[in-house]
């Protein structure tokens, strides 16, 4: 197709959507990436079923098994190590695709070698940072700083895809008075450490008192021996001292500083403290996220995708998984209607309202505050978490986020809406089309 489309962005999302979007047949695609040198950088991610199985139709799948771990399990417990709920995950749920734990930056890394494999060595424009998108006659002109020479680049495109998340340029014509994201007074430290695997070898924990939270899960296995490469997070009240909130997006750390805040924790065999003071690298970065928008589009030559669409808080696994799906959206309705107004209408009207209730739900803390309720009502700790929620409690606000987050097995075992028999092929002309939309 000759359309020319340039994606602001080379992370998950945009990334996706290039694939996507060659996969129905686009072929002048272009990705401006902000950073100099794109690293396999960050820590680690979960991919739900959802979203795997859109990786699966554009062939990556087979690619990622080798380099991430199938969670099969997930536990909320307190800090005392009670658990408070447990389900299976992934296919050890029954869903037709597994849940992916891998690091952000492996994935980064696989998607960009497809990337250029499928649209050549120049397809990603490397440190190019979006400062404008203007209207043109003919399209859309994107000015670019360039970051390595201080010079100014102008590229031309008929649709621009603002896949260059949280703080995005992109997004900045739609919400020109927004601002920095919104912190909500918690910050989130990160880190991996190579250890022992705990429970099935493929579990995911959260665990919280109330006021603080831990996640640890294993996301890859080390190369002749038993040991796990462990991702973790711990969330805790940002010290206005330390001026985590302000800082920078991904600020070293010294795990000595924020460890203490954890001793004393230990469940299945994890003690969250040990596990800090054993990381090389540790980061630190606030909770945010922002407003729900009332559009994604701006005219018929821009459209958001990702974090810069939707940004949320870090629940249910739901940022990467959802920007993935976004990509095969926005892909899938911009080869059904020729017409771009038409297209970007059909996507924003597939997207923006789940992700609005997502984003609002992750406000809520979705699944995890069950672990809030837990502590409340049984600040000591307790045997039986029957003993502390009421029948079918537990089961309904499990229930009520997997509808929420699009996570019901029926649906997600279904193929995806997204993408045909031949993924690669149009059913009919873009007049055929054209004429269908029309009518």
């Amino acid at each position: 197709m000759t359309a020319r489309i340039l994606i602001a962005g080379a992370g998950i999302a945009g990334l996706t959507a290039a694939l996507a979007l060659h996969a129905h047949g686009f072929t002048q695609i272009r990705l401006v990436e902000r950073s100099e040198n794109i690293k396999p950088l960050g820590s680690g991610i979960n991919l739900l079923p959802q979203a795997v199985r859109e990786l699966d139709a554009l062939g990556l799948l087979d690619g990622l098994l080798p380099i991430c771990v199938q969670t099969s399990e997930l536990f909320y417990m307190n800090h005392h190590g009670d658990c408070i709920w447990r389900e299976d995950r992934g296919k050890a749920a029954g869903f037709r695709w597994p849940q992916l734990s891998i690091h952000r930056g492996w994935l980064q890394m696989q998607l960009l070698q497809q990337v250029v494999q499928a649209l050549g060595p120049d397809a990603v424009h490397a440190g190019k940072e979006v400062v404008d998108v203007q209207e043109a006659k003919d399209g859309q002109v994107v000015v670019c700083h360039d970051r390595t020479s201080g010079a100014e680049v102008r590229y031309k495109a008929d649709l621009v895809i603002g896949a260059d998340g949280i703080r995005s340029a992109v997004r900045r014509l739609l919400a020109p008075d927004e601002g920095p994201p919104p912190a909500n007074g918690m910050v989130i430290f990160r880190g991996t450490v190579w250890g022992k695997p705990f429970l099935t070898g493929s579990s995911m924990i959260i665990a919280g008192d109330g006021i603080r939270k831990f996640v640890v899960y294993p996301m890859a296995q080390r190369a002749g021996s038993s040991e796990v490469l462990l991702n973790w997070a711990a969330a805790a009240p940002e010290n206005p001292a330390e001026g985590y909130a302000h800082g920078d997006w991904n600020l070293p750390v010294q795990p000595s500083r924020f460890a203490r805040d954890f001793e004393g924790w230990k469940f299945a065999g994890v003690e969250p403290a040990a596990i800090m003071l054993a990381s090389a690298d540790t980061f630190v970065y606030p909770m945010v996220d922002r407003e729900p928008l009332p559009t994604w589009t701006h005219g018929a030559g821009i459209v958001l995708i990702g974090d810069a669409a939707h940004a949320m808080y870090p629940i249910g696994s739901n940022g990467a998984t959802q920007s993935i799906i976004d990509a095969c959206a926005l892909a899938h309705y911009l080869s059904l209607y020729p017409r771009f107004d038409k297209a970007l209408s059909a996507y924003e009207a597939d997207r923006r309202v789940k992700m609005t209730e997502l984003q609002i739900a992750n406000r809520k803390k979705g699944p995890e505050v069950v672990i809030d309720i837990a502590n409340a009502q049984a600040p000591g700790g307790f045997k039986d978490p029957r003993d502390v929620f009421g029948p079918g409690e537990l089961e309904a606000i499990a229930a009520r986020y997997a509808r929420i987050s699009a996570m019901e097995r029926t649906m997600v075992n279904e193929p995806s809406p997204y993408w045909g028999s031949d993924r690669t092929a149009r059913a009919t002309t873009s007049k055929q089309q054209e004429a269908l939309h029309d009518a």
